[in-house]
């Protein structure tokens, strides 16, 4: 298994194709649009590769914070339906960790949505801490 960065290239529909399992509300064209308009505000995507294929995405954005100092926020994680519970996103995450520390982060960020019970029980497993709660107006228009 290997991480890549995401480019246009031969794995650029495999790397959609998983990162739809979580983001079910685009499709593969409108996905592309949206990754392409994030870069642009410094959002990277990541994925791991092996003999079998694309196995899992990250979507994260690099910043700096008074709360957090320099961080990691993970915005989008994945592993392909077909390989969760194989090491992979563990994998995925020593990845991670790594890549902060080499680029001088100080600390991880993720939010995770409160229905989502597999994804929480692997987070506490990987080292994350339930920190704090977060707090959204999502329909800002009809709020007022």
């Amino acid at each position: 298994m290997e991480v890549r960065f995401l480019e246009d290239n031969s794995d650029y529909l495999a790397v959609l194709e998983v990162l739809l399992q979580l983001r079910t509300g685009y499709d593969a064209e409108s996905l592309s649009a949206q990754i392409k308009k994030q870069e642009s505000n410094g959002y990277q995507v990541i994925y791991v590769k092996s003999s079998a294929g694309v196995l899992a995405v990250a979507g994260f954005v690099v910043g700096e914070k008074l709360a957090w100092g320099k961080h990691i926020y993970i915005d989008d994680l994945v592993t392909s339906a077909s390989h969760r519970s194989s090491g992979v996103g563990e994998f995925l995450i020593r990845w991670l960790k790594d890549y902060a520390l080499e680029i001088g982060c100080e600390q991880i960020h993720l939010d995770s949505g409160v229905q989502r019970f597999p994804a929480h029980k692997f987070y506490l497993r990987e080292g994350f801490n339930i920190a704090s709660h977060h707090f959204s107006i999502v329909n800002l228009k009809s709020d007022q």
